[in-house]
Parts: C-alpha cells; sequence; structure tokens
C-alpha cells in the first residue's frame, strides 16, 4: 500500500515538474525594480520561472534581431513591439500597453521644488540623460528641454548614461548633480520634480510575445499575468498609469 502511495505521489511530482517552464524576458531599464517585484508573484501564481535581461529599449531590440533568445520585450516605447510584428520577430496581436511611464528630475543635493527654475538657473555642473537614441526617457529628457528652451544651454553640461538605471547612477553617486530619470525610480524620495506631461510625447511602455517564445506556454502565461490585477496593483503602486 506505501509503495502504491508513494509512486502516485511520485508521478505527481514528476507531473508537476514537466509543467513548470522558463520564460526569458528582456525588460526595458526603468521597469527593472518592479520587473524583480513581480517575479515571485509569477511564479506562485503559475508555477513557471522567469529571467529578466535589463537594458536600453533600442540595445535589447538589435539583440532581439541578432538572434538573442528573448521570447518576450516590456519595451519603454511603443514603436520596437509594433517593429517586431512588422519584422517577423513578434507575434501578430500579441501587442499591448502594460505601463505608461512619467519622467522626473532628480537630485539628491540640490532643490527641485521648482525643477523648471532649476534647470533654467544653470546652477549645476552635469546633468544627466539617458542616451535618446536607444533610451525612450532620454527622448523625452530632450523634448523636455527642447520645449522649455534649454538645449543649448545645458548640452555642454550633459552626460548620457547607457540606459536610465546608469543616469539614477550618476545622479545618487554624484556625478551629475541632477538627472532625469523614471518617476518609478524615485518613488518616495526626495530630491523630486516630475515633469509635466505636457513637455514631451507620452512614455508608452508596450509588450510583445515573441516568435520564440510562441509555443512556450511559460511566455504567453507571462504575458497573461501582466494584465493581472495583481500585476497591475504592483505596476502601478511604482508610479506608471495602466489603461
Amino acid at each position: 500500500m506505501k509503495r502504491v502511495v508513494l509512486g502516485s505521489l511520485l508521478m505527481v511530482l514528476i507531473a508537476s515538474t514537466a509543467q513548470a517552464d522558463q520564460v526569458s524576458v528582456a525588460v526595458a531599464a526603468n521597469f527593472t525594480k518592479v520587473a524583480e517585484e513581480l517575479a515571485p508573484i509569477f511564479k506562485a501564481e503559475t508555477g513557471h520561472d522567469v529571467v529578466y535581461s535589463f537594458g536600453a529599449t533600442g540595445q535589447l531590440y538589435t539583440q532581439i534581431t541578432q538572434g538573442a533568445p528573448f521570447e518576450v520585450l516590456l519595451a519603454a516605447d511603443d514603436e520596437r513591439p509594433s517593429k517586431a510584428v512588422a519584422d517577423g520577430l513578434g507575434v501578430e496581436g500579441s501587442v499591448f500597453t502594460y505601463a505608461i511611464g512619467a519622467l522626473a528630475l532628480y537630485s539628491t543635493s540640490l532643490d527641485l521644488a521648482d525643477g523648471k527654475a532649476a534647470l533654467e538657473g544653470g546652477g549645476f555642473d552635469k546633468l544627466a540623460i539617458a542616451d535618446p537614441e536607444t533610451a525612450p526617457y532620454g527622448r523625452a529628457a530632450v523634448e523636455t528641454l527642447t520645449a522649455l528652451g534649454l538645449v543649448d544651454a545645458v548640452t555642454p553640461k550633459l552626460v548620457t548614461g547607457e540606459n536610465i538605471s546608469q543616469t539614477l547612477q550618476f545622479v545618487e553617486s554624484g556625478n551629475a548633480e541632477l538627472g532625469f530619470v523614471a518617476a518609478s525610480q524615485v518613488v518616495g524620495k526626495s530630491g523630486v520634480w516630475i515633469v509635466p506631461a505636457e513637455l514631451f510625447e507620452p512614455i508608452r511602455q508596450d509588450a510583445v510575445l515573441l516568435k520564440t517564445g510562441e509555443a512556450n506556454p511559460a511566455a504567453q502565461a507571462y504575458v497573461d499575468f501582466l494584465r493581472s490585477d495583481k500585476a497591475v496593483a504592483v505596476i502601478e503602486a511604482a508610479g506608471y498609469v495602466v489603461e
């Protein structure tokens, strides 16, 4: 009798193991903290594991075009996911907006109660932004500076991070007195000015299921999970808007 019970338990364990899969997700750097918070919830909800690769959206997309084995892309814009589908790399009909981001000016040493005045005053040596060619938040920073008429004045002071995570590091390490970062990165911190939304194009962050993950149940499960109530609650608590 004991052998029968043990045998049955073993079969259940084997079946459970066989159903547990892993998904590889390329994630825009601004979403790092949220993605890491979502991972254990996803595991608890589905039994699947997720492996993340973080970076600037443009860099991640280049890696995808070069054959990187990512199965889902969480971009910081709404261009690359649609481009992935157009280029035959993404699954038709799988693109959706998982978050709408906000831009923030951040400093550990300057008074940013009026961020516009701080920028116009020029009382700083270095202003950090993410690379506008590859990072949508960097592009939004340039759009903001353009709208404020400050591009010429601050260009000599700019230091450029490869992605928004490195940009935040520049500010927190003191290598730049202030910098444009994702609002989600500085939730709960002081020295933050939320940039008015009318100064830059909306940062719609889209996701896409890549063709490499089309046959992987864990990849589809992750895409579905992002739209679940539990995931949305975490995303919104981090300072994003979810439509």
